[in-house]
């Protein structure tokens, strides 16, 4: 059964280095998920934060010259909260794994694991990518120069381990598993992701080697302190831990299991098989669904810092701004596929439709109420089959943005679809040219130049609503320029699926020409 909370979570970020496009493209996709099942009216919780333990960050400490807890302390007060804050992230809760809320519930989860059983003693050697702190398989790794068995996914050499481990009987639910997919067909997004998870499965599963003993920077598995968990299962509980684990039953109750993991999809098999399997061991409920975005692509690579390709994202906000760049990537790139950044597009984007659609029509429709009515919304006495159509476009908009964001996470095909909106409502002043209308000044011309404006604004209102989630700044200054702040109270207490109805805006609201919503660019910096 779900919760009554709407739970949503980014993974969290490992702290070897600084944020990059790549980060923020996942936690800005779950931002305007929740932000849009608020605006439903539904109680939400948006989870992210920091995975600080494992081999990587003792060593990116051990050359930085600082302990590891250091390391995190820094990057995490530095880098990776100031720039939640910039890109106007709503979290509820962030979360690191070095804290002692989530230090002690990982021990209790895992010692309830050993004492069912479900973890035994062995030894374990192979392949290990200090990167993706993980053993590999063969068809995980890629040749080099001379035979070198590198990371196909950080493209640098393996590290040959052989060392004493614990292990859970991850094999063991290979068919449990398989029946859950089944079951719940929606449970791995998008189907791609599905079908590499039903086929890795299919093959056998191997058991999971579940604490690492050449190194101490972790949580000490409780009942033999001469090892530490392994990273991924001390990361995957952080789900758990946040939301009462072990301390809060009823909170716990209240919130978990998540409704939707945002993951990278190179961390799918984690979330998809691990997790889960985990959960079905300590008899917990399973996540509603994991849902994998593509790869940020700069120049036919991943953007990461390994590779060089990393950009900053205050790189982008301080020549787009923050709102253009949340929009930006959800809007360029389809949820679950890998997208190519580049300058130019994101320019010719933000001047195309930013800028000469959306930003216009709000600057014209406010500058004519102020012209022709003195700032005050006219109502509107006549609706023609003109003004119907643009009734049914808001009406189809607010349908389709609210199925394909709100449930299907197919943010692109929501934001298109207020977009396709925009443009109907300029196509709508271009054929209407109430500018022309104006200057017809019988009783029959104002009232048809009232309908027309009252029509426009009207659409801009429920534009407004649609886009609060994607762009929030931009969707307040909106708000407040048509006055509908004092007319209809706050914007984010305007419920999405209501933005269709008709009618809302009040005449005698008053309309003001504010700021342009999106300046024109300059040159693009050096």
């Amino acid at each position: 059964m779900p919760s009554p909370t709407y739970y949503v979570s980014t993974p969290i970020y490992y702290v070897n280095d600084a944020p990059h496009l790549g980060h923020a493209y996942t936690t800005v996709a779950g931002d305007v998920l929740t932000r849009w099942h608020r605006q439903r009216g539904e109680k939400v919780w948006y989870l992210t934060g920091t995975d600080e333990h494992g081999q990587k960050i003792m060593r990116t400490a051990e050359a930085n010259g600082v302990t590891p807890q250091e390391w995190c302390d820094k990057l995490v007060g530095e880098a990776w909260q100031p720039l939640w804050e910039h890109l106007n992230i709503a979290n509820d809760d962030f979360i690191r794994t070095t804290q002692k809320r989530h230090t002690d519930r990982v021990q209790e989860f895992v010692q309830d694991l050993y004492d069912k059983g479900e973890i035994y003693k062995g030894g374990y050697e192979g392949p290990y990518c200090v990167g993706c702190e993980e053993y590999k398989l063969p068809g995980d790794l890629i040749e080099g120069e001379g035979g070198t068995q590198l990371c196909a996914i950080h493209k640098k050499p393996v590290e040959l381990l052989k060392e004493e481990n614990y292990f859970f009987k991850l094999s063991e639910y290979g068919p449990k598993l398989l029946e859950f997919y089944e079951a719940n067909p929606g449970f791995i997004q998008p189907e791609s992701a599905r079908n590499e998870v039903l086929n890795f499965v299919k093959q056998g599963l191997q058991d999971l080697s579940i604490s690492r003993s050449t190194f101490d920077w972790g949580v000490p598995v409780p009942w033999d302190t001469k090892h530490v968990i392994y990273v991924w299962v001390d990361a995957l509980l952080n789900y758990a831990t946040a939301v009462g684990y072990g301390a809060d039953q009823a909170r716990f109750e209240e919130i978990f299991p998540a409704d939707v993991h945002l993951v990278g999809k190179d961390i799918l098999r984690f979330h998809a098989i691990i997790w889960p399997a985990m959960l079905m061991a300590n008899g917990l409920p399973v996540p509603g669904r994991v849902a994998a975005n593509g790869w940020l692509m700069v120049g036919g690579e991943k953007m990461s810092k390994s590779n060089l390709t990393g950009i900053k994202p205050q790189d982008l906000t301080s020549h787009f701004g923050v709102d253009a760049y949340r929009w930006y990537f959800l809007r360029a790139i389809a949820f679950g596929q890998d997208g190519s950044f580049s300058w130019e597009d994101f320019t010719a984007r933000y001047t195309s439709e930013l800028a000469n659609d959306y930003g216009n029509l709000a600057s014209r429709v406010a500058a004519m109420v102020g012209k022709y009515f003195g700032g005050e919304l006219p109502a509107a006495p006549a609706d023609g089959d003109a003004e119907r159509a643009v009734h049914d476009g808001l009406a189809t908009a607010v349908a389709e943005a609210d199925r394909r964001i709100g449930d299907e996470l197919d943010f692109q095909g929501g934001i298109l679809a207020v977009f396709d909106f925009v443009k109907q409502v300029n196509g709508y002043l271009t054929e209407q040219e109430p500018w022309k209308v104006a200057k017809d000044e019988s009783a029959e011309g104002r009232d048809r130049l009232a309908t027309i404006l009252y029509t426009a604004a009207e659409a801009l209102r429920g534009i407004a609503v649609l886009l609060n989630p994607v762009m929030p700044e931009t969707s307040q200054k909106l708000w407040d320029s048509l006055g509908a702040e004092a007319a209809l109270g706050a914007l984010a207490g305007q419920r999405v699926q209501d933005a269709g109805v008709w009618g809302a805006s009040a005449p005698g609201a008053k309309v003001t020409k504010g700021a342009v919503l999106f300046p024109r660019l300059e040159e693009k910096p050096a």
